[in-house]
């Protein structure tokens, strides 16, 4: 079973990112020393007022401390991207990781960031899937011609080619059922986001897995799932330690989302039954037991986790990275 470390890019306004930064580098050190297999950060572009990293230069930085880690975006938002520079800066990250990249792109689902990126929101779907067909042959073509409904490329070739033979996996994101559909049809992957529950994500994997049959494709490498996991020292009070932090974030989320969920408010209010059978938070005991339900439950082999969000300080976090560190060796 792999582990994956899913690192924090987006922190509210004013707050002061270069010792931000040195954070992040510390706990990729850390993981890397506690056996994790894996590192990854989200995209999303016109986040103010909270302050974002973006997704390509922020792995670049981080890539020296996770040597020999597996490296990607999860998720890329590919529709409202131009496939040829995609597949150029993924080429060149394979190289500076080793050959270790993985690319996790997914459709997007803010109208703002499609607006401002003058793609129009109603082609996602047509977009991604023209674009996935593009970034594989210039992956593996010297030269390529390929004239789509909305990418055209004449007779040309990438600047290089990826380190890995055959270009790095590309993992698709989705919850619907036909985007799960999806990922099984043109990925090598499919990847989850944090918010299915673990219900939920029994029939994501089975519709996955009947889709990736009928389709006559061979079985995954990985079976990821992205949690939002924090090791306290107590079973009793690891909840309430990441409370504030996680409450934040997830009402962030919310404020992006549609207006129904906006309405709905009061997160804090239900974050005790939010977390249940989603979030995976306790002592190093409840927390090995959780993994081993997700891996048990689902078939699961990768797991995929975040470990800090804006308000929670460093010092917890590396401790609870520590912590993982541990369950992950007995795991093992």
């Amino acid at each position: 079973m792999k582990f994956g470390i899913y690192v924090a890019s987006q922190w509210p306004q004013g707050t002061d990112l270069g010792p931000q930064l040195d954070n992040l580098l510390a706990q990729v050190r850390m993981a890397r020393l506690n056996g994790f297999d894996s590192l990854w950060t989200a995209q999303h572009f016109l986040t103010a007022p909270m302050q974002m990293f973006q997704t390509v230069p922020l792995l670049a930085r981080l890539m020296a401390e996770a040597d020999g880690m597996e490296v990607g975006p999860a998720i890329m938002l590919l529709p409202m991207l131009n496939p040829v520079v995609v597949a150029e800066e993924a080429a060149t990250l394979d190289w500076f990781c080793g050959g270790r990249y993985v690319l996790a792109v997914g459709m997007g689902y803010r109208q703002e960031e499609f607006a401002a990126l003058g793609v129009p929101f109603e082609q996602r779907a047509k977009r991604f899937g023209e674009a996935i067909r593009l970034i594989r042959r210039l992956w593996t073509e010297d030269e390529v011609d390929f004239d789509g409904n909305f990418y055209q490329v004449k007779g040309v070739g990438l600047s290089l080619k990826p380190k890995r033979p055959g270009g790095p996996p590309i993992w698709i994101g989705g919850a619907a059922k036909a985007a799960v559909e999806r990922a099984a049809r043109l990925g090598d992957g499919w990847i989850c986001s944090f918010r299915p529950t673990l219900p939920e994500l029994v029939d994501q994997f089975a519709t996955f897995r009947a889709a990736r049959t009928a389709h006559g494709m061979p079985e995954p490498i990985d079976y990821p799932i992205c949690r939002e996991v924090y090791v306290g020292t107590s079973d009793r009070t690891a909840l309430d330690e990441v409370r504030g932090p996680l409450v934040y974030k997830y009402e962030a989320y919310a404020s992006w989302r549609s207006e129904a969920e906006q309405a709905a408010g009061g997160f804090a209010r239900q974050f005790d039954n939010f977390v249940r059978d989603r979030f995976i938070i306790g002592d190093a005991e409840r927390v090995k037991d959780e993994i081993q339900r997700y891996r048990e439950t689902l078939g699961a082999n990768h797991l995929i986790l975040r470990v800090q969000w804006p308000g929670l300080d460093q010092a917890s976090t590396l401790k609870s990275i520590e912590r993982l560190g541990r369950t992950i060796a007995e795991i093992r």
